[in-house]
């Protein structure tokens, strides 16, 4: 969440003049590629540390090494808009023997995609950002119930993405 705030920030600030947008889109991309290649390789040369760190997050390595093996190349391009599973899709990846080198490169698309994808909007929006933000200024105090009802909302639509997917891996499971 704070690299998409980040990245909406800098699409204000190209829309205002104050940066670059193509350069933005660039450094962003960058930040998300350098972020996803770290967790690659602590999952590639980490595996204790992980296995040991992480135990209480066994079920979302799984569902991502599943992910993985259904999906393929795919999952690597779509994973930083997973929710829960951004970082732990990374190092899952890190963990097995796929390539290190086909990992960096579709990384590094998929990471100017999204930089490209959330500066853009908010560089061709960034007017109605600025008065929304005037006006949140002037009406402070409707902040806390309205992040709460947002945060909520995008909590409980991924619980239950997440509950789904669970179902399903124990549909499947079970007919075995």
């Amino acid at each position: 969440m704070e690299g998409e705030l980040g990245l909406i920030m800098a699409g204000v600030l190209s829309h205002t003049g104050d940066m670059n947008h193509y350069m933005a889109i660039f450094i962003g991309g960058l930040g998300g590629f350098a972020g996803d290649q770290i967790y690659f390789y602590i999952g590639r040369y980490n595996k204790d540390y992980i296995y040991k760190k992480f135990r209480h997050q066994k079920r979302k390595f799984a569902i991502a090494h599943l992910l993985l093996k259904k999906y393929g190349w795919p999952i690597i391009f779509v994973q930083r808009y997973l929710y829960g599973l951004r970082t732990v899709i990374p190092m899952s990846i890190g963990l097995t023997r796929y390539s290190g080198y086909k990992f960096a490169f579709i990384n590094l698309l998929s990471a100017w995609a999204w930089a490209a994808i959330t500066i853009t909007p908010a560089y061709l929006f960034g007017e109605e950002i600025l008065q929304i933000i005037e006006v949140a200024k002037k009406h402070w105090y409707l902040a806390i119930p309205i992040a709460g009802i947002f945060l909520g909302s995008v909590w409980y639509f991924f619980h239950s993405v997440e509950k789904r997917l669970e179902e399903k891996k124990n549909a499947v499971f079970n007919r075995k």
